[in-house]
C-alpha cells in the first residue's frame, strides 16, 4: 500500500523519524511497532527511518506517512508525492557493535562496517549511543583509532586544494576544546592567511561548551557554506572560518556528535578520529594542535596529556599528516567573554588593536599563528612569533578578516549581547587562586549561550587578581528571565571562583604562557 509523505515539520538533530497513524492500514497489516526501523521509499530513493505511532490526526492522518525535517531532506520529493514503507533489515555492522558493547577489540573492517552504516543513516540515535558508549568504556587501542579515522575520512568528501586552487602545503590549527573562550582560531586564520599561507578552517559548533568556533563566527558572517563556495572563498582570500557539517567532510563524525553532545561524551579515541579524521578531510598537510591542561580541561594532569599527544602523533603519522602538539595552560578561560557575541567582541578588539582586548588571547593567539606560520619553509623556527606579531600589530589581520567575512557574506544586523544582566560578587577578600572551568561553562549554557547567541558571561577578574569582598567576579547575560534565573541560581551555589591567598596561586603556570613538551 502506497501512502502520501507528509512534511510533519519536527527537527529531529541528524535522525531520519517516520510517523504513522495507529490506524493506519499499514500499521496493523505489517504489525508495525513505535521505535521499529523502517524502510521508507520514494521516488527511486530509500532512506532507513525510526517509526513513531500516533493518535493525533493533525499530526498525521490514516493515510499518510510524516517524516521528520531530517527524513524529508533525505527523501528530496514534495509533499503528497506517494511512498511505501517496509520493515528494515538490521544494519549489517550490528554484530560487531555488539562485540565492542562485550568489550572487544574491533578490526578495520568492523569499524569502516560500522562508520559506513552511521553514515547511511542506518543507525538510530539508540544504536548510536550505545556505540559513542561502548568506545568509551571499553576504550580504543591506536590501531582501532586509527581505522576509526580512515573510516570517518572514506565516507566523505576528501578536499584536494593542490587541484582546486594550487596549493600544496595546507595549514590548520585547533585545540581539543574544554576552555571557555579561548577563540584563538578567529585570530590565528587572519594573521596565517595575511601571511600567504592557506587556511580553510572548518569547525564544528559547540558540543558541551558554550560556544564552537562555528557558532563564534556565526555572530559576523554566514558559515554555512556548500562545498563549492567554501572553494571560492579559500581561492580568493586564502581562508574561510566555516562549519564542517555543510561541506560533506567526516559526514559520520558530525552523527556521532549529535549524540556526544547530550551525552557529554569526548573520549580520547573518539576525539583523536573526529579532529583528525575533519582536518585530513578538509585537505590539511599540516596541523598546530592545542592540548590546554588544567584541572578542570578536558586533560588534567600532564601525564594524561603525554599519552594523548602520542595517540595524536601515531593517527597523524600514519596519516601523513604533518603534526605540532602544544600543550598550554588550560587552569582557566581564555579572554573575558563566553558565548558566542562576547567571544566575537574579544576576538575583535585583539584585531582591532583595543586597548581593552584580554592580552591573554592576543599573546595565545600569537604563538599559535608562529608555530603556523614556522611551517612556510622560508621561516626559521623560533622567528614565527615576531611575524605573527608584525601582521596582527600592522593591521593586516583585521584587513585580512574583513576580507573573509565579506566573502562568507557579512551579518547586515549581528546578533547583540543579552538585555538582561546579573553579576555574580565575591563572598571574601583575596586573590583569585582558582577558577572551574566546567562550572564556568555550565552558568554560561545555562544563561542560554550558544542557541541564544547574545547570552553567556563576562569574566571581570582572572588568576591571580585581588578581590575585595562584595566585588563583581563576572557578570551573567540572558535574553529570557527563566535562563537568567537559572543561570543565577546555579553560580549561587556554586560561582566556579576560589578566592584565597596569593601563595595558594600555583606558580608553574602563573605566567599563564604557552608550555611544551
Amino acid at each position: 500500500m502506497n501512502l502520501q509523505i507528509r512534511r510533519v515539520g519536527i527537527d529531529t538533530w541528524r535522525e531520519n523519524v517516520a510517523y504513522l497513524h495507529r490506524d493506519c492500514p499499514v500499521v496493523r497489516a505489517a504489525g508495525f511497532q513505535a521505535l521499529a526501523k523502517v524502510e521508507i521509499h520514494a521516488n527511486g530513493q530509500t532512506i532507513l527511518a525510526v517509526l513513531n505511532v500516533v493518535d493525533d490526526e493533525r499530526i498525521v492522518s490514516a493515510c499518510e506517512l510524516g517524516v521528520s525535517e531530517d527524513a524529508f531532506a533525505r527523501l528530496a520529493v514534495g509533499e503528497g508525492h506517494e511512498a511505501s514503507i517496509a520493515h528494515a533489515e538490521p544494519p549489517g555492522s550490528i554484530a560487531a557493535l555488539h562485540r565492542k558493547i562485550n568489550g572487544e577489540r574491533l578490526t578495520k573492517d568492523d569499524l569502516h562496517a560500522i562508520i559506513r552504516d552511521v553514515a547511511q543513516a542506518r543507525y538510530s540515535k539508540i544504536e548510536l549511543a550505545a556505540f559513542v558508549v561502548a568506545t568509551n568504556q571499553y576504550e580504543l587501542d591506536r590501531e582501532e583509532v586509527l581505522h576509526l579515522t580512515e573510516a570517518m575520512i572514506a565516507v566523505g568528501r576528501k578536499l584536494d586544494w593542490q587541484r582546486e586552487v594550487g596549493h600544496g602545503l595546507v595549514v590548520d590549527k585547533h585545540c581539543i576544546g574544554g576552555i571557555p573562550g579561548n577563540r584563538t582560531s578567529m585570530l590565528v586564520v587572519p594573521i596565517v592567511a595575511a601571511h600567504g599561507m592557506l587556511c580553510p578552517k572548518t569547525s564544528s559548533r559547540a558540543i558541551t561548551s558554550p560556544a564552537g568556533t562555528a557558532d563564534t563566527m556565526e555572530v559576523l558572517a554566514e558559515v554555512e557554506l556548500g562545498f563549492e563556495r567554501m572553494v571560492s572563498i579559500v581561492r580568493d582570500t586564502h581562508a574561510c572560518l566555516a562549519w564542517g557539517g555543510t561541506a560533506d567532510l567526516s559526514p559520520a563524525d558530525d552523527i556521532l556528535i549529535s549524540v556526544e553532545r547530550p551525552l557529554s561524551i569526548d573520549s580520547p579515541g573518539q576525539m583523536v578520529a573526529s579532529i583528525l579524521s575533519k582536518k585530513i578531510a578538509a585537505g590539511s598537510t599540516h596541523l598546530v594542535l592545542d592540548i590546554p591542561v588544567g584541572p578542570s580541561a578536558k586533560v588534567r594532569s600532564m601525564a594524561e596529556a603525554q599519552r594523548l599527544k602520542k595517540l595524536f602523533e601515531y593517527v597523524a603519522g600514519h596519516l601523513r599528516l604533518q603534526l605540532d602538539v602544544v600543550l598550554s595552560d588550560g587552569r582557566q578561560p581564555i579572554g573575558r567573554g563566553i558565548g558566542p557575541v562576547l567571544e566575537a567582541r574579544d576576538v575583535m578588539q585583539v584585531l582591532q588593536g583595543d586597548p581593552a582586548a584580554p592580552q591573554d588571547l592576543r599573546q595565545k593567539a600569537l604563538r599559535l599563528a608562529g608555530r603556523m606560520i614556522e611551517f612556510d619553509p622560508d621561516v626559521r623556527g623560533g622567528q614565527g612569533y615576531q611575524i605573527a606579531r608584525d601582521i596582527l600589530d600592522s593591521g593586516r589581520a583585521l584587513a585580512q578578516m574583513n576580507a573573509i567575512v565579506d566573502a562568507q557574506g557579512r551579518r547586515a544586523e549581528p546578533p547583540q549581547v543579552g538585555s538582561l544582566q546579573a553579576e555574580v560578587l565575591a563572598e571574601a577578600d583575596g586573590v583569585l587562586v582558582a577558577l572551574d572551568n566546567l562550572r564556568i561553562a555550565r552558568i554560561a549554557r545555562l544563561a542560554g549561550a550558544p542557541q541564544v547567541p547574545g547570552a553567556g558571561l563576562d569574566l571581570l577578574k582572572k588568576l591571580g587578581d585581588p578581590v575585595a569582598k562584595g566585588e563583581p567576579l563576572y557578570r551573567i547575560y540572558a535574553q529570557f528571565d527563566a535562563d537568567l534565573q537559572f543561570a543565577r541560581s546555579h553560580a549561587q551555589k556554586d560561582p566556579g571562583c576560589r578566592i584565597g591567598a596569593a601563595e595558594q596561586l600555583p606558580h608553574e603556570f602563573a605566567s599563564g604562557s604557552l608550555f611544551s613538551l
